[in-house]
């Protein structure tokens, strides 16, 4: 009798220990400040490239904190091409509670998100804060409208293809000056080697380093082919590539690629895409010029170009160099001409 009554005096004292313990345990969670008000101090913005180094505007936000259990908080900046819904948006992590540009930096961030030079555009803005994928909150959004500029800078390749002169060399181009440079390059038979160059000198040169890199000590870089590639040359770190562009060609059995390989053309080098040549070896026949590789952006038809236009047609075999001008309505094209001159 004595134990049943000792077990049960015990068994009461731990659950009451049990009790005891879990009304006195504290509960800390953290509390995370949602994403406050974006206010901009402008929202039509003239981008002018002389005016580069001022700042374009200010943007204001609150930056979010955390109370009770302090866990980092993030607060970030998400900028994106209206309509996009911020599916693919530049992000800028910030610190404070404000953010002011360079006319350069939004120029260049709008043509990075997709807009065009020339044409006006709409980036939305908003701030993203949080602590964690499940604890995020965004802003209002702020519409910025702009008309991006060209902020291109040059590089230059000169080589065997043109005799070694820096003078007369082939540009690549950086169409937003962010040390990325294009163009094409029409390489012939023997004469496959280049190097690049800062300026139209050889005071500074870089040639091939191995494994896809320059350096100012590297040999000769070698295009793999005699005929027109697209050279790119990344100066932020130190690599070069060289691809086959699909832009415009030619194509027909009067071409050397008949009706089955493009013939490319090379396009002047200027960031407008506008005119592009070649000189090639055409054969009695056809041809019709494309856009791509595909048919489904081809011009033909007489001297002035229409799209899905008639084949063009060569009576007399010869080396021709050939002129393909595009018209276009923005970034479309509606037509061109071209001229075909016989050596």
């Amino acid at each position: 009798m004595k134990s049943t009554i000792f077990k049960s005096f015990a068994l009461g004292l731990i659950t009451l220990s049990l009790w005891s313990c879990k009304k006195d345990e504290t509960q800390t969670v953290s509390n995370i400040a949602p994403a406050g008000t974006l206010a901009a101090s402008a929202t039509n913005l003239n981008l002018v490239q002389s005016n580069g180094t001022q700042t374009a505007l200010t943007l204001n936000f609150p930056i979010s904190t955390a109370t009770g259990y302090v866990v980092p908080v993030t607060s970030t900046l998400q900028f994106d091409l209206k309509g996009k819904n911020f599916s693919t948006p530049i992000e800028i992590v910030v610190t404070r509670g404000t953010y002011a540009p360079t006319v350069t930096q939004v120029n260049n961030m709008i043509l990075a998100l997709g807009g065009k030079v020339g044409t006006p555009a709409q980036v939305e803005v908003r701030l993203k804060s949080g602590a964690a994928v499940n604890d995020i909150s965004y802003s209002n959004v702020v519409t910025l409208s702009a008309t991006p500029y060209l902020a291109s800078a040059w590089i230059y390749a000169p080589g065997a293809y043109q005799n070694w002169d820096p003078a007369t060399a082939d540009s690549l181009v950086s169409l937003s000056s962010n040390g990325i440079y294009t163009g094409m390059i029409a390489f012939t038979p023997g004469k496959l080697a280049f190097k690049i160059t800062p300026a139209k000198k050889w005071d500074l040169s870089y040639g091939d380093a191995g494994t896809g890199t320059i350096s100012t000590s590297g040999g000769d870089i070698n295009s793999p082919d005699a005929v027109v590639k697209q050279v790119t040359v990344d100066l932020n770190k130190s690599t070069y590539t060289i691809t086959t562009p699909k832009e415009w060609s030619i194509i027909g059995d009067a071409t050397p690629g008949g009706w089955v390989t493009d013939t490319d053309l090379k396009v002047i080098n200027d960031g407008k895409a506008m005119v592009y040549t070649l000189q090639t070896t055409l054969v009695a026949g056809e041809f019709k010029f494309r856009f791509g590789h595909d048919w489904a952006i081809n011009l033909g038809g007489g001297t002035t170009l229409a799209l899905g236009g008639g084949n063009i047609k060569v009576e007399t075999p010869g080396i021709y160099t050939i002129t393909l001008t595009l018209t276009k309505a923005g970034d479309v094209v509606t037509g061109g001409s071209y001229t075909m001159v016989k050596k």
